[in-house]
C-alpha cells in the first residue's frame, strides 16, 4: 500500500456529490483512474436529526463553504440546536475501494448519539468536543480521549468492515 503523496499525488480532489458514499467513490475513482492503482477513500459527515441530516456532506465546511473552520463549525452547529430537544445524531463513514479489476466497493460505520449542550473536553479535533457517543456514557469523544475514540468511533467500524473484506472474511 502507498500514499498519495508517494505516488506524486498531491491534487485537490473534488468532492462534489451529494452523498458520503458518492463522495468517497469520486476520489477513489479520480486516484484510480489516474494511477492504475487499486484505491480506497473515505468521507465522513455529522448527521443531525433536528437539522434534517445536515451538516451531512458539508460537515467540513459548515460555518464556511470554501474553507474548513472546526471551532466555527461547532459554534453554529451549537447556535442552531439551541433551544431544541431533540439532539439525536449520528457520526457516518463512508469506505469506497476499488479493486485491481476495477470493480467497487463501500463499507460503511456508524456511531449514535447525541450532540452536548456545550463543548466540554480537549482530546480530538473537530466536532468531538459536542458529540456523546452513546457507548459513551454521557461523555463526549474530547472526553474520552482519542484511544477510546479510536476503538468505537464510525471510522473504526468501516475500517473493520473494510479489513474483513480485504481478510477475505
Amino acid at each position: 500500500m502507498v500514499s498519495l503523496a508517494e505516488i506524486d499525488c498531491h491534487d485537490d480532489i473534488p468532492e462534489t456529490a451529494d452523498t458520503l458514499e458518492g463522495n468517497a467513490l469520486l476520489k477513489a475513482r479520480y486516484v484510480h483512474e489516474r494511477y492504475a492503482l487499486p484505491c480506497f477513500a473515505d468521507d465522513t459527515g455529522l448527521e443531525v436529526e433536528a437539522l434534517g441530516g445536515g451538516p451531512g456532506v458539508h460537515t467540513a465546511r459548515y460555518a464556511y463553504p470554501d474553507r474548513h473552520d472546526s471551532e466555527a463549525n461547532t459554534r453554529k452547529l451549537l447556535a442552531e440546536l439551541a433551544g431544541k430537544d431533540n439532539r439525536h445524531a449520528r457520526f457516518r463513514t463512508a469506505i469506497a475501494y476499488i479493486d485491481e479489476a476495477g470493480e467497487e466497493h463501500l463499507f460503511e460505520g456508524i456511531v449514535e448519539g447525541s450532540i452536548a449542550e456545550a463543548e466540554r473536553g480537549t482530546e480530538g479535533f473537530g466536532y468531538d468536543p459536542v458529540f456523546c457517543p452513546e457507548e459513551g456514557g454521557g461523555k463526549t469523544f474530547a472526553e474520552l480521549g482519542v484511544d477510546v475514540k479510536n476503538r468505537i468511533s464510525h471510522r473504526a467500524r468501516a475500517v473493520a468492515q473494510f479489513a474483513k473484506y480485504l481478510l477475505g472474511q
